[in-house]
């Protein structure tokens, strides 16, 4: 619906903004069914349980960057940005991502960056991007033409590229009033794109030149040689790599889980070749209302992953009468065979604690936690695991003798009790409550 029937987004515009009004007016509000409470609401009375309402952080983002669109063209440097959707599959959308201003743009859309930055600084980052969008097949990356050739060369690219977008139609900006749904740009139809000369990335053209190169081959090779994830996720769903007659199109989503689990799986094969640690680690780290605890055991490759969310975010989202919810996934020496329950942030935090013993050439049972507080007011995407877990990491640990002093200072450094954690985690339970065969020895 328009934003002129949802009163409340234009009344609550901070002073600010009050010149930005214009931008607000044509803003559409799309109701899902627990928009009820927003509409209640109406930005003020946090009736979610979040600081802040996240309906209007991503308004006052949109409309900021709105107002420099003012017509179909969109003309800037792109970071350089694309994107592949995955609605519809096999015909999804695509198309490049272009900011309406020049300069380097790099950091808009990579999340290596993006550790320090406040919430309102990466929807800015999001909704800065203008995407232009054409429906296409996902095997027609095997055959190429105009655009796709196009995108592919800026998948590949090593820096910020000026672009121009011709757009069927001023871009849509909509509000989704919906608990997961992630801060993506304005949207249009593409008329058609034009590019300058694009930086290419040497070592990600070998690998697209490559027809015989399987795609897991040129992303573990690729990685090895210091090529960004965010790089290679970008690649792989333009369709880069791969044997010829199998490349695809692979949905932006689903990309970025795939590069994630790939990697982290090529280094737990190298990470069991190495010697155990020779202590109980308990690493930390803060950031955006999260709390990251990892914890490094001297066992054999396991790996456990759990979050807790509080009430007020987003996945909990039924105030402070209701628990923490907590759920997790684990794997043992030998893997796992089925998709987590708990998505994609299993594999980003296994990639970056498979990384962390890799360059330490050593081997460890991890167990990862996080607590998610209201402060954290929407999900701005899987990145924010990998890239906080590889922060933890690189502190320096409290080391311990036993795991029940590790234990201890984790519970410190965590809100909810440990009791909760042991009962939510299956490599708790075993460590402490299972006798190893050389008890009995």
């Amino acid at each position: 619906m328009p934003a002129g029937q949802v009163r409340w987004l234009q009344d609550v515009i901070p002073p600010e903004h009050v010149g930005e009004l214009a931008a607000f007016e044509d803003i559409k509000v799309v109701e899902t069914p627990s928009s009820s409470l927003c509409l209640l609401c109406k930005g003020g009375r946090m009736l979610c349980g979040k600081l802040r309402c996240p309906i209007m952080a991503r308004a006052q983002s949109l409309a900021k960057s709105s107002v420099l669109v003012t017509s179909e063209r969109v003309q800037g440097s792109t970071p350089p940005g694309v994107f592949v959707g995955r609605m519809g599959y096999p015909k999804v959308y695509i198309g490049p991502m272009v900011p309406p201003y020049f300069g380097d743009t790099e950091i808009l859309d990579t999340p290596e960056l993006w550790i320090g930055k406040s919430v309102d600084e990466i929807i800015d980052y999001r909704f800065s991007l203008i995407r232009g969008e054409v429906r296409t097949s996902v095997f027609d990356a095997q055959a190429g033409g105009k655009l796709l050739d196009a995108l592919q060369e800026l998948a590949m690219g090593s820096r910020p590229v000026e672009a121009e977008a011709l757009l069927t139609k001023m871009p849509r900006k909509v509000i989704t009033l919906s608990e997961d749904s992630q801060p993506f740009g304005p949207s249009a139809p593409l008329k058609s794109f034009k590019v300058s000369d694009i930086s290419v990335d040497r070592r990600i053209e070998k690998a697209y030149y490559d027809r015989d190169l399987k795609a897991a081959e040129a992303i573990t090779n690729l990685y090895d040689e210091g090529v960004l994830v965010t790089r290679l996720q970008r690649a792989l769903s333009l369709g880069v790599f791969g044997v010829k007659q199998r490349r695809k199109l692979v949905p932006t989503r689903w990309s970025i889980t795939a590069v994630d689990s790939i990697l982290s799986q090529e280094l737990i094969d190298r990470v069991k070749q190495h010697d155990t640690i020779d202590e109980y680690r308990v690493y930390s780290f803060k950031n955006l209302d999260n709390r990251f605890v990892i914890i490094m055991m001297p066992e054999r490759w396991s790996f456990e992953w759990i979050e807790c969310w509080f009430p007020g975010t987003t996945w909990n989202p039924n105030g402070p009468a209701r628990k923490p919810a907590i759920m997790g996934d684990h794997e043992p020496y030998w893997g796992r065979k089925t998709y987590p329950d708990i998505g994609g942030c299993y594999y980003a935090c296994r990639l970056a604690v498979a990384e962390r013993l890799n360059q330490e050439q050593k081997q460890a049972s991890a167990l990862a936690l996080r607590e998610i507080h209201p402060g954290y007011i929407l999900p701005i995407g899987v990145w924010f695991t990998r890239e906080s877990v590889r922060a933890a990491l690189r502190t320096e640990p409290q080391k311990f003798e036993n795991l029940q002093d590790a234990l201890k200072h984790a519970s410190i450094l965590l809100t909810v009790p440990l009791d909760e954690w042991i009962k939510n985690s299956h490599i708790l339970r075993q460590a402490l409550f299972q006798k190893k065969i050389s008890h009995f020895l």
